[in-house]
């Protein structure tokens, strides 16, 4: 038909649309590969992206360091108030078994004074030789049961004379001592421990020249009138 443009042989095997972007002049191959080479730079890291992200990482810890130093503070609040609860529940355990001894050593010497009037009968009868028989044996075990409790009998003819522990009910002078002497034991003093529960009472003498040779008795004027 007349006014259209005749195409050659080799036109109909060309798709339409790609006349020349396979020749390696044309203008599309050339815009392919001018925005390939504009690309490949932005998979790379600039010097000053790098810079920015090590400064990052210390940024990041000097964030992170407050926090941590607010839970070692609390650890060791913690720890300090647990040491402190230790150390206040040793003193209770202390303090209840201190109790506890104490109140134990009160019961027993208070039962034990109570039993203080049969031990001495207990010893006068020994003394005298009327402990014999079953009575024996039972003050016998009656003593032994004492002395586990720990009750002490004290106070021996010639002990130096102590007024913590002995209880003078007589006074003299004697030239055979050089110090004030229990002479004689009236009764004998009881103890358990360091507690005294009975005194012992005792005749004390004390020596009848002080240290300079005079005499200690005490003298009385020979002329003196009587009514």
């Amino acid at each position: 038909m007349t006014g259209q443009p005749r195409r050659g042989k080799h036109a109909a095997s060309q798709p339409a649309g790609t006349s020349g972007a396979g020749r390696p002049g044309a203008p599309g191959s050339a815009r392919h590969k001018t925005n390939e080479d504009a690309s490949s730079p932005a998979d790379e890291t600039s010097p000053t992206e790098g810079a920015a992200a090590a400064a990052a990482g210390p940024a990041k810890a000097a964030a992170a360091d407050p926090a941590a130093s607010q839970l070692k503070s609390q650890l060791a609040e913690r720890t300090a108030d647990i040491q402190r609860l230790q150390a206040e529940y040793a003193n209770y355990r202390k303090r209840v078994d201190r109790d506890r001894a104490t109140v134990r050593e009160h019961a027993v010497a208070a039962a034990l004074i109570e039993l203080l009037p049969v031990l001495d009968a207990i010893s006068q009868a020994r003394e005298h030789g009327e402990l014999s028989g079953g009575f024996k044996s039972v003050a016998d075990s009656l003593q032994a049961a004492t002395g586990k409790l720990g009750l002490v009998s004290y106070g021996q003819r010639g002990d130096a004379f102590d007024p913590k522990i002995h209880e003078a009910l007589t006074h003299s002078y004697s030239p055979e001592v050089t110090e004030d002497t229990c002479v004689e034991i009236f009764q004998p003093g009881y103890r358990v421990g360091e507690r005294i529960l009975r005194p012992a009472r005792v005749a004390v003498a004390e020596p009848a020249t002080g240290p300079d040779g005079s005499s200690n008795a005490a003298e009385w004027p020979s002329g003196e009138e009587t009514n």
